[in-house]
Order: structure tokens, then C-alpha cells, then sequence
């Protein structure tokens, strides 16, 4: 018997296939659509939609019999789709209890929630269902869900549910509340499903009021589990799967698209399901990387990081559509791939004093349009390198930062370098290997502190090119003004020039 501890929910969501292809195409929600499945020509109907099978069209139908119709969509069945359809109905589930069994089985979408315990964090279980209905429902999948006390019980029950409905078994009604249901909802043999047709047993009623002795007499231990299923009183061991966080959105293309103004509204149609499903764990995206597949060259991966992380979709939009201008791809697109790395949504605290910074967003839409202009490496901010090596630096993208360092509130005066370009060749006087005077500019300037020399520039498998010496030096002209820059000088043509100034 079922203990009146256990309690469970079972999420039933019919004609899956064509669910999963149609959730990233609102524009084909009012057309009846089938999906084929198989090699041509032996191609069939293996899901539909109701509008569809308003019109005549059932599975098993061949293609020839399909162009029959007129005004249908027929899409071609995409198992890469259905999984991660699947793994984003776990996801969300899984918001919910972590305790969540996949039954999936053939073209329909059946999981099972053990939502014992759960009244003090989601209300009772009618409210918990509800909630979790709509949430499918945002997610663009049509489900029902029913509850009972017995795991068997509630997955019949949800079979036999038309959409959108949420059913409660009491504890106790469950025999009677499956009464009505037809024998297809048990997962049958085709003997005992012949059987049954030849004894005249259509419902799980009919089924339940079968004598048990003699059933099991005829059909022996599985006749006993099915007679237990139809009066909702089969036991079950519960086996949970872990669902993996993932944000993902993958979409084929019906035909390969060479404009990219054209991906646009499928690109939002798939944030919006990423920023609900990132805002569901009261997370933002951090950043998205686009893949592109392409017409027989592969695949082409853009990454897209703004300075925060953000659900703002607009957003998203424009940065994508920047950073796809800049780098088009080179062949038409069959098929694309949203995936985004899920960041906090924490705003940053800056401190008051801390200079007034810009609007992440504006700042981001600027910094993509001035990439797209002058390029890639040519946009951020400049980062010394541990080096002497003249261009010793490399340029990192902006960032804001959660913590506020103490070097941006503080007045202390930093020196900056610099660089001159071309540099100047100037005339050295040495004093004991070191320089001691030099014309700057029309200008004499005696040397007070000489820092150096460091060999550098050139490449250590070429002594030819090993020939570059680097000198930090504080000098002073006559009138007392001071100058502290940055000597080269070129072994190999003895050749000095001043490549830098400090301020």
C-alpha cells in the first residue's frame, strides 16, 4: 500500500518532437505542422500538432500521403533538439525539488517530481503545480500535470489529462479516479494489449474489477502488476536523476540564411528563453558565445562578454549584431547555438569618493562600435608588461570591477610613459661606459642618475638581431629644468635615439 508520507507529481508533455521544434518558432504556432522522421522516401509522421491532427493527419503517415495536404509545414525530426529540450524541462523541474525521475518514453516527455516536504517552500500541491505549469508554458511546452500519492498512479492519471490541466488525486480515490481511463495509458505488450481487446477490456476500470486469482492464473506475475496499476496501488522505487545546469539554446534552420539582419528574431526568441531561465535562479548572463554552422566550412564561434552581467535583452541584441558585423561569417548559416556562462546580478558598490562611472550598457553598445571600426586589439586599456622590451604592453578589455582599489581614490601622482614615434636620434657623450651628456631638441641635458643597461629586442636565435640597449635616465639643461627619459641604443649601427618620455 502507498504511504501516506509520499506524495508526487508527474509532468506529462505529449507530442514532444514536434513541442521541441516549434518552442523557437512562435511564427508557426497558428499553422499545423508535422515532423517526419526517417531516411527519404521511407519517411513518416512520428509527431504533430493539433492543428494538424484537426485536419485528418495521424502518425505513420507517409510522405507521399502528407503533400496531400495543403497549407502544412512539414519539419524534419532533430534528436540534438529533443535532448536539449529535455535537459531544459529537467532544469526546470529540478527548480522545484531536487528530487525529479525521467520516464520518457517514444515522442512524449514524462517526468516524475517527489514533491513530499516541499508545502513550506511552494504552498500546497495544487500551488506548486500551477507554478510549475506556467513555468513550462513560458518555456513555450504545452504539459499537464496530475498528483497522487502513488508514483504509477500519477503517471496514468497524467497520460489520460488533456493539456494544460492540473489533476489531484486524494489519498485513497486513486482506483476510482483512474476508472475512466483507457488501457492504452499502461504500458502494454502487443500479446496483453490483444488480449485484453479480445476479453473486451477497454478501461483501467473494467481492467480493476477483474477477479486478481484468476488474472494472474492466466497471465501470471505481469497480470498482477497490471491489475495493481489500474487500481493505483503498485509500488514503486524511486530512482532520481540529477539535472545539469546548463544555458543553451540550439535552433536548425529551415533553410541556410545569409543575412544576418535575418537571424536577428530567432536570436531573440532564444535570449528570451535564456535570460527567464537564468532569471528563474536569480542569475544574469554573463556572457553568450554564438555558433554558427555553416554551409559545408564548419562552424564559426564569436564570444560576447559586456562589463556586467546583464538579462537586459535589447542588449544582447545590439552587442551581438556588432560583433557578427565585424565578423560576418563566410558561408551561409544551417544552424545556431546560444550558449551563455550565468553570472550574479549583484550591483557594484563603488565608494564614495570613487569617480562616477558610465552606464555598463551605453559603454559596452560604444566600445563594440569602436571595434568594429579600428579593431579587435585596438580597444581596451594598456597593461605594462613585465619587460624592458620597447611596445612592452598588451591591451585587456574594459572591466568593472566589485571591489574598488585603493589606487582610484587615491591622489598620489602616477608618472606615464610616453612613447615616441618615430624616435629621435640624438647624440650621446659616454663617461665610463655610461652617458653623461646629450643634445635633446636643440637642447644640452647632463645625466644625474643612469639606470641600465638592459639588452633587449632582437631574437636570441639570430645574433645579428641581439644588438638593442635600453637606459632610464634623469638629466637636467642648464636652465635647470629637468627631463627623465627612456635611451636605445642600436649596437650594431651605434646608434642612439630617445624611444620614450616619463611625465
Amino acid at each position: 500500500m502507498t504511504k501516506r508520507s509520499e506524495l508526487y507529481a508527474c509532468l506529462y508533455a505529449n507530442e514532444f518532437p514536434a513541442q521541441a521544434l516549434l518552442r523557437l518558432r512562435p511564427g508557426l504556432h497558428g499553422k499545423p505542422c508535422v515532423v517526419m522522421d526517417g531516411e527519404p522516401p521511407l519517411q513518416q509522421v512520428c509527431s504533430l500538432n493539433t492543428k494538424a491532427r484537426l485536419l485528418g493527419l495521424t502518425r505513420g503517415m507517409t510522405q507521399v500521403e502528407v503533400e496531400t495536404f495543403s497549407d502544412l509545414v512539414v519539419l524534419s525530426r532533430s534528436r540534438s533538439v529533443e535532448k536539449e529540450t529535455r535537459a531544459i524541462l529537467f532544469e526546470c523541474a529540478g527548480a522545484f525539488t531536487p528530487c525529479v525521475e525521467d520516464r520518457c518514453e517514444g515522442t512524449a516527455f514524462l517526468c516524475v517530481l517527489d514533491i513530499a516536504g516541499t508545502g513550506s517552500l511552494f504552498g500546497p500541491p495544487q500551488i506548486l503545480a500551477k507554478s510549475l505549469l506556467q513555468r513550462v508554458s513560458s518555456l513555450g511546452i504545452t504539459a499537464r500535470i496530475a498528483i497522487s500519492r502513488n508514483f504509477n498512479a500519477t503517471v496514468c492519471l497524467a497520460r489520460g489529462l488533456s493539456p494544460r490541466i492540473v489533476k489531484l488525486i486524494a489519498y485513497g480515490d486513486e482506483a476510482a479516479e483512474l476508472a475512466a481511463l483507457p488501457i492504452t495509458v499502461l504500458d502494454l505488450s502487443e500479446a496483453h494489449a490483444e488480449t485484453f481487446s479480445l476479453w473486451g477490456i477497454r478501461t483501467l476500470g473494467m481492467l480493476s474489477a477483474l477477479p486478481e486469482e484468476e488474472l494472474i492464473a492466466r497471465m501470471g506475475q505481469e497480470g498482477k502488476r497490471l491489475w495493481q496499476l489500474a487500481r493505483g496501488e503498485c509500488p514503486h522505487l524511486f530512482q532520481p536523476v540529477e539535472p545539469v545546469f546548463i544555458l543553451e539554446e540550439r535552433m536548425e534552420l529551415d533553410s541556410p540564411v545569409e543575412l544576418l539582419d535575418s537571424l536577428l528574431f530567432v536570436i531573440g526568441v532564444m535570449l528570451d528563453h535564456l535570460i527567464l531561465r537564468a532569471k528563474a535562479r536569480i542569475l544574469a548572463l554573463a556572457s553568450i558565445t554564438i555558433t554558427l554552422t555553416l554551409d559545408g566550412t564548419g562552424a564559426h564561434t564569436r564570444i560576447v562578454r559586456p562589463a556586467l552581467p546583464t538579462n537586459d535583452k535589447q542588449l544582447w541584441i545590439k552587442l551581438l549584431h556588432l560583433d557578427l558585423e565585424g565578423h560576418p561569417p563566410q558561408a551561409p548559416i544551417l544552424a545556431l547555438t546560444l550558449t551563455a556562462e550565468p553570472g550574479s546580478t549583484s550591483k557594484v558598490q563603488l565608494g564614495l569618493f570613487s569617480p562616477q562611472l558610465p552606464e555598463p550598457g551605453r559603454l559596452d553598445v560604444t566600445l563594440a562600435r569602436i571595434r568594429s571600426i579600428v579593431g579587435e586589439d585596438c580597444v581596451g586599456r594598456a597593461v605594462l608588461q613585465d619587460t624592458h622590451a620597447p611596445d612592452g604592453f598588451r591591451m585587456e578589455p574594459f572591466t568593472v570591477s566589485s571591489v574598488i582599489s585603493p589606487e582610484v581614490v587615491s591622489s598620489k601622482p602616477r608618472s606615464s610613459r610616453r612613447q615616441i614615434r618615430p624616435p629621435e636620434t640624438i647624440f650621446v657623450t659616454l663617461q665610463e661606459h655610461q652617458p653623461r651628456f646629450f643634445f635633446f631638441r636643440q637642447q644640452r641635458y647632463v645625466v644625474e642618475h643612469a639606470y641600465g643597461p638592459w639588452v633587449t629586442g632582437g631574437d636570441w636565435w639570430n645574433q645579428f638581431r641581439w644588438g638593442l640597449e635600453q637606459w632610464d635616465l634623469v638629466a637636467r639643461a642648464p636652465d635647470g629644468s629637468p627631463l627623465c627619459c627612456c635611451l636605445v641604443r642600436d649596437l650594431i649601427r651605434n646608434l642612439w635615439q630617445i624611444a620614450a618620455l616619463y611625465d
